[in-house]
C-alpha cells in the first residue's frame, strides 16, 4: 500500500521543519520544498536516519514557473498529493514609503500568489482522487493589521492570504477539498508557548478534523 504524501512548500528550521516531522510520524511520505538545497538536506537526513520517507526539491517559490515545475516533478515522480502546505513568506522591515515595488510583487509572490500557482497544479489530482487538505500559514497581524507598522508588505501578504481563503474554502470544498489556514498569533521561538512543534500539531488537527473549519488560530494556548 502506498503511503499517503504530503507536499510542504517553504520549509525552514522551524515551522515548515515542525511540520514535515509531524506528518512523517503519522506514516506519510513527505516531499519538502525550499530555495536552500543546502538547509532541505540538513532538516530530511535526521528524519530519513529515523526512517521517513522524505525528498527534498530546491526551487525559489517567488517564482512561478519554479512553482510549477516543481509540483509537476512531485507529482511525477511520487503521484497524486493528500496534502499541500504552503508556509512560505519573509519578514521585511522595510517601510512601505521605502520598498521597492518589485521587491513588494516578489514578496507577494513569495506568500500568496506562489501558493495559488501550487495549488492549481496539485488541485487536479488531489480532486481526481480521494480529494485532499490545502493549508497555507497565515500571520497574527492579519487579524489586527494595525500593529503591522514594522512589517506592511508582511501584513498586506498576511491579510490577502487570509481574504483569499475565507473567499475561496467553499468552492474548494465542492471539489471534495479543505482550503485552510494556520494563523500563528505570535512570534515563533523554541521553547515558549510557539514552538514550532507545538504550533505543527494545528496543522495536522486542520487536517484530520471532520468538520469544516477554515481557520486555526494559533495564541500558544
Amino acid at each position: 500500500m502506498t503511503l499517503p504524501l504530503a507536499i510542504i512548500a517553504g520549509v525552514g528550521p522551524g515551522v515548515g521543519a515542525a511540520v514535515a516531522l509531524r506528518f512523517a510520524g503519522q506514516g506519510y511520505r513527505v516531499a519538502m520544498i525550499a530555495r536552500d538545497s543546502v538547509r532541505l538536506t540538513a532538516i530530511a537526513a535526521p528524519m530519513i536516519a529515523g526512517g521517513a520517507t522524505v525528498t527534498t526539491h530546491p526551487a525559489d517559490l517567488s517564482d512561478h514557473g519554479a512553482v510549477r515545475s516543481v509540483i509537476a516533478t512531485i507529482l511525477a515522480e511520487h503521484g497524486r498529493p493528500s496534502v499541500l502546505i504552503w508556509n512560505a513568506a519573509l519578514w521585511d522591515e522595510t517601510a512601505a514609503l521605502d520598498i521597492k515595488v518589485d521587491e513588494f510583487d516578489r514578496q507577494l509572490r513569495l506568500g500568496l500568489t506562489g501558493a495559488v500557482t501550487a495549488i492549481q497544479a496539485a488541485a487536479p489530482a488531489m480532486a481526481a482522487g480521494d480529494g485532499g487538505t490545502i493549508l497555507l500559514t497565515g500571520g497574527g497581524l492579519a487579524l489586527a493589521p494595525q500593529y503591522g507598522a514594522a512589517v506592511p508588505v508582511l501584513t498586506a501578504v498576511k491579510s490577502a492570504l487570509r481574504g483569499f481563503v475565507y473567499a475561496s474554502a467553499p468552492s474548494f470544498a465542492a471539489r471534495n477539498l479543505r482550503l485552510g489556514t494556520v494563523t500563528i498569533a505570535g512570534q515563533v521561538a523554541s521553547g515558549t508557548a510557539f514552538d514550532p512543534e507545538a504550533i505543527s500539531d494545528a496543522y495536522w488537527t486542520m487536517h484530520t478534523r471532520a468538520d469544516a473549519v477554515v481557520e486555526h488560530v494559533f495564541d500558544g494556548r
